[in-house]
């Protein structure tokens, strides 16, 4: 039976309180054009202590059964030829959790988990970021310059984002053709002819994006709760709107089944897409609603 807290409807979203799995299951098969979403760390992080919150997990292979439920679901909603992207990082380890500072290969699993469900790996890239402010952040020992100086065997890199998409086997009944006049370039000026310009398609497709913006996200801190850990992290809009751009078209339905505060979804709409969002946590789901209101969707368009 789908446990579904809430709900929220307009002419061009539906936003869904409730766990992923559950609703995703009340979904129609092949009825989503292109997924995009950032899933919870592992256990790295609790975001509420529902015991549906896949962050809210014992361990590591207990938070991994959980999420491969949500990729079988994906797999029948994802309509044959078409995208799911995953943004993510790998996962650090701490001496006193796991018993030694390292990395945890977050990414790999993410992989690997779309790759047992019959998905095809399909693109990656990774998203520069200043170490700097990562370590002032996290005073992560690996980043800080006193342990460059004093043992730097113990110094490692900065933790960038990865965008890991998977295609769908099948063919693509509607493609994703870049002529169709109704393009919406976040942060760029639109090609004053033809279609997507080459210098943007060079920067897009290229595998190192080093000129994401991770400043420009919506504002997550009335979403914050006093039992909040400190990290809510929303997805950068630059990163959102160039997977958008990438692998979806106007008129597309759009799902992201960790919607948190509506990042994907505001930037759905404003790029005139459809979207459905489900999110566990109230005061997500509340803050989400406001941003999906506040968007200006290139056109009005009906949910299916």
């Amino acid at each position: 039976m789908t446990t579904v807290i809430n709900q929220e409807h307009s002419e061009n979203y539906t936003m869904f309180n409730g766990d992923c799995v559950d609703v995703s299951q009340s979904l129609p098969d092949e009825s989503i054009d292109f997924s995009i979403f950032s899933p919870p760390y592992l256990s790295l992080y609790t975001y509420s202590n529902s015991p549906r919150d896949m962050g809210n997990t014992r361990n590591d292979e207990e938070f991994m059964q959980g999420f491969s439920f949500l990729v079988d679901e994906l797999y029948r909603l994802i309509k044959p030829g078409r995208i799911v992207a995953v943004d993510c990082m790998n996962v650090p380890m701490m001496k006193e959790r796991d018993g030694h500072i390292g990395l945890k290969d977050f990414r790999g699993w993410i992989i690997q988990s779309f790759i047992n469900k019959g998905f095809i790996f399909h693109s990656e890239h990774c998203m520069w970021k200043d170490p700097l402010i990562e370590a002032t952040r996290t005073k992560a020992l690996g980043l800080m310059h006193k342990q460059l100086c004093k043992d730097s065997s113990m110094c490692r890199a900065g933790i960038p984002q990865y965008i890991v998409a998977f295609r769908k086997p099948g063919l693509n009944k509607n493609p994703v053709a870049h002529n169709s006049g109704l393009e919406f370039y976040y942060g760029d000026d639109p090609p004053t002819k033809g279609n997507m310009s080459h210098e943007r398609w060079r920067r897009y497709a290229s595998p190192v994006w080093t000129d994401v913006s991770f400043s420009d996200t919506l504002n997550f801190r009335a979403a914050r709760e006093e039992n909040d850990e400190r990290h809510i992290c929303p997805m950068s809009l630059d990163a959102i709107a160039r997977c958008l751009t990438l692998w979806s078209n106007p008129d597309d339905v759009v799902l992201s089944p960790f919607a948190g505060i509506g990042s994907e979804g505001y930037q759905s709409l404003m790029m005139g897409r459809k979207f459905i969002g489900i999110e566990l946590k109230e005061s997500y789901f509340n803050q989400a609603i406001k941003n999906l209101n506040k968007a200006k969707p290139a056109q009005q368009m009906r949910l299916f």
